[in-house]
């Protein structure tokens, strides 16, 4: 279970993305739309970060119940 550097750059790249989008819209006016972009966003890397958690988790067991 190795978390590549891909990822960890995706992530942020998407962070950097959806805070601009973000700004954007929030200065055209469109509020609903900048909170929509930021939620979508936030749902996008909690689905990222809950699979390499499951990953590591699977990890974790496998060490502690000697399976290989």
């Amino acid at each position: 279970m190795e978390i590549d550097v891909g990822t960890i750059f995706q992530i942020a790249g998407v962070g950097i993305v959806v805070a601009f989008l973000h700004t954007v819209l929030k200065q055209m006016g469109k509020e609903d739309y900048a909170h929509w972009v930021t939620l979508v966003g936030f749902v996008y890397i909690i689905f990222q970060v809950i699979t390499i958690m499951d990953a590591l988790f699977k990890k974790i067991k496998a060490v502690f119940l000697f399976q290989g």
